[in-house]
C-alpha cells in the first residue's frame, strides 16, 4: 500500500462541509443521508395510515439505480437517456426543471448486469457543488445552481495509474474539502480524494478493487478514518492521509455488499452469502485493530445496507429481521417475501421501508416482533433507489422516473 505525495489545501483540510450551518434540517445531501445512517429529521406520522398516495408529480429521469438527494428543496437525480448519463435539477415543489446536464456514458452495460444500464452510484451534494459517477467510471463536478461542470475525471488518464472497471456502485463522499471515491478492479483498486475546488488529488490508496459498497466515516482513538468494503477486505483509511489503519479479511459471494454501519467505534457490515458482522476499532501501536464482537451467519443481506436504531439492527434478506446490536442475537424475522432488496429509513417513530417491488412500508421499531402499520404502493416498476422523505414528503425513483408522493 503506498500513498500519493500529498497536495494539501490548508483551508480545505480544515473544513467540514456536512455542518448544520449549510443544510436545511429536512435536506438529504448524500447515499442513506446527511451522516449515511438512514436516519430522517423532522418526519411526523400520521395518526392513521392511508391505504393509498396521490402522486403529486413525476418526471422522467431515465434508467439506473440511483437514488435521488435534497438539498435546499432542489431535488437532483441521476439516470441514463440512451447513450448519455443525465443529471437532473429539480424543484422539489413542482417538479419543474432547473437545469440539465448530460455526457455521453462511455459504457453499454453487459452481462449479468444488462438488467441494470443506468447509473447505481447516488450523487453527493456539498458545498455549492454535486458529484456524480457514472457507469463508464465517469466523475463529474458540477456547479449546483446552474449544472455547469466544474471538472470531470474519467478513465484511462486521470484515477492515477489505476484500473478501472465500470459499473461502479459505490457513492461518492465529500470531507474535509475531498471528493472521495473507490475505483479498480478486482483486486487492483484505488481510493482517491480529489479536491472539490480544483479536482485535483490530494492523496491516494493503493489496494483492492471496490466492492458493491459505500464508505463511511467511523472516528476511533481520535482519529477519523473512512471505513469500506473492498473486493477482499473491510479496511480503514486515515481521511486526512489516506494511509491504512487496518485491514479485516472479508469477502461477499458475489461481491454484493452492505454499506457499513457504524455506532461509535463500533463497525458493522454485511455481505451477500456472509452475514452479519461487528467489529471494534481501538488503537493499537501505530495504527489500529478491528477487534471481533459477534457474528451472526443467518443474519446480513444482499443488498440492504442494515439500519441502526436504539440498540437493534433492523434488515432485509428477502424478509425484515432485527437483531441485537451488542450482541448479534437474532429477535425476529418477518416471512413475507417482498422481492430481493429494501432501503430502510429511521423515521423517529416508525421505519419506512421501500422495497424493490415499489412498495412503501411502515412498521414499529421494536426487539419483540414485526408489528407492520401501513404497506402502499408507489410505483410499478422495481424501485432499487433509496427514496428521500422530507416532512411528510416521499421522493420515489422507479426504473426510470422520480416522482412526488405527499404522504397526506
Amino acid at each position: 500500500m503506498k500513498n500519493l505525495k500529498q497536495w494539501i489545501t490548508p483551508l480545505a483540510a480544515s473544513v467540514a462541509l456536512f455542518s448544520a450551518s449549510c443544510l436545511l434540517a429536512q435536506d438529504w445531501p448524500q447515499w442513506r443521508g446527511v451522516n449515511r445512517d438512514g436516519k430522517v429529521s423532522g418526519f411526523t406520522a400520521p395518526q392513521i395510515w392511508p391505504t393509498n398516495l396521490t402522486q403529486k408529480w413525476q418526471v422522467k429521469v431515465g434508467t439506473g439505480d440511483s437514488s435521488p438527494v435534497l438539498v435546499e428543496d432542489k431535488l437532483y437525480a441521476f439516470g441514463r437517456q440512451e447513450t448519455d448519463e443525465v443529471v437532473l435539477c429539480l424543484d422539489a415543489t413542482s417538479g419543474q426543471s432547473i437545469w440539465e446536464a448530460k455526457y455521453p456514458a462511455g459504457r453499454v452495460v453487459t452481462g449479468p448486469a444488462v438488467r441494470h444500464p443506468g447509473p447505481r452510484s447516488t450523487p453527493v451534494v456539498a458545498a455549492g457543488k454535486v458529484c456524480t459517477l457514472g457507469v463508464g467510471v465517469v466523475l463529474s463536478c458540477f456547479d449546483a445552481a446552474t449544472g455547469t461542470v466544474l471538472w470531470r475525471k474519467q478513465p484511462p488518464n486521470d484515477f492515477l495509474g489505476a484500473a478501472t472497471k465500470s459499473d461502479p456502485s459505490m457513492s461518492p463522499m465529500v470531507e474535509d474539502g475531498c471528493c472521495i471515491v473507490h475505483v479498480g478492479s478486482g483486486t487492483n483498486g484505488v481510493v482517491i480524494a480529489f479536491d472539490l475546488a480544483s479536482g485535483e488529488p490530494k492523496w491516494k490508496w493503493d489496494g483492492d478493487g471496490p466492492a458493491n459498497s459505500s464508505p463511511v466515516i467511523v472516528t476511533a482513538g481520535g482519529r477519523r478514518q473512512i471505513v469500506t468494503l473492498t473486493a477482499k477486505n473491510v479496511v480503514g483509511l486515515d481521511l486526512a492521509s489516506g494511509r491504512q489503519l487496518w485491514q479485516v479479511p472479508f469477502e461477499a459471494t458475489q461481491g454484493n455488499n452492505a454499506t457499513p454501519v457504524v455506532d461509535g467505534a463500533t463497525v458493522f457490515y454485511s455481505g451477500q452469502g456472509k452475514g452479519l458482522f461487528a467489529v471494534k476499532i481501538e488503537p493499537q501501536g501505530e495504527g489500529f485493530s478491528a477487534t471481533p464482537v459477534w457474528t451472526n451467519k443467518q443474519a446480513g443481506g444482499r443488498f440492504t445496507t442494515p439500519l441502526l436504531k436504539d440498540g437493534s439492527l433492523y434488515g432485509y434478506n428477502n424478509g425484515f429481521f432485527c437483531v441485537n446490536a451488542r450482541t448479534g442475537e437474532p429477535l425476529w424475522t418477518d416471512a413475507v417475501r417482498r422481492g430481493q432488496s429494501a432501503a430502510l429509513l429511521d423515521a423517529g417513530s416508525v421505519i419506512l421501508a421501500l422495497t424493490v417491488n415499489g412498495e412503501l412500508t411502515a412498521f414499529k421499531p421494536g426487539a419483540n416482533a414485526y408489528t407492520e402499520l401501513a404497506r402502499i404502493k408507489v410505483a410499478t416498476t422495481e424501485t432499487w433507489a433509496h427514496p428521500v422523505v422530507a416532512g411528510n414528503r416521499v421522493f420515489v425513483k422507479d426504473s426510470e422516473t422520480v416522482g412526488l408522493w405527499p404522504l397526506e
